[in-house]
């Protein structure tokens, strides 16, 4: 099904990707922690899943940590492309209320969005917006949501009724460079 079929049908598809490796003794702050040598690898295979979605990504919602950016570039250089993108620091260290009410602000002209975010926020929103799902990924993302991995949701409606169970869990990826 292509992007227009599925806005006519009113059709979204929510993408959820965890950061990258990141390196930890850099004696840098938290935020400022940049990606390590397999996240820098890792980046570009999640750009390659990511242009394979078989359909465009609207728009980016990512944190504002430069892991995060290190990663949305990785994965751009890996085939990735947006339309637009936008950075949050309600991404950082957030709940997953906290990202699903940025996802319920999205125009319902886009499409496909994705969120690049951190554990346990993507994690949390995955599995209480997959709720019910049967995708073989929930339980596998239950137990582990590691770095670069990817969750694809669908759902009908309008982004600002996306609630708690209202999407289908369609893909889990762990991109490897």
């Amino acid at each position: 099904m292509d992007n227009r079929d599925a806005r006519s049908n009113n059709q979204h598809t929510l993408v959820v990707m965890r950061h990258a490796k990141s390196a930890w003794h850099t004696g840098a702050a938290d935020h400022a922690r940049p990606l390590n040598d397999r996240g820098l690898r890792d980046a570009p295979a999640a750009g390659k899943v990511l242009s394979e979605l078989g359909q465009p990504i609207d728009r980016v919602l990512c944190s504002s940590a430069l892991r995060t950016r290190q990663t949305w570039e990785g994965a751009e250089r890996g085939g990735a492309r947006a339309s637009e993108v936008t950075y949050h620091d309600e991404i950082y260290e957030s709940h997953p209320g906290e990202i699903l009410h940025l996802v319920q602000q999205l125009d319902d002209s886009v499409g496909c969005a994705l969120v690049v975010g951190h554990y346990p926020g993507v994690a949390l929103l995955v599995q209480g917006l997959a709720e019910g799902s049967d995708h073989r990924g929930i339980a596998q993302l239950a137990e582990k949501y590691p770095t670069s991995a990817i969750s694809v949701l669908r759902f009908t409606g309008s982004w600002t009724d996306l609630e708690v169970g209202g999407a289908e869990l369609v893909d889990f990826v762990i991109p490897r460079g």
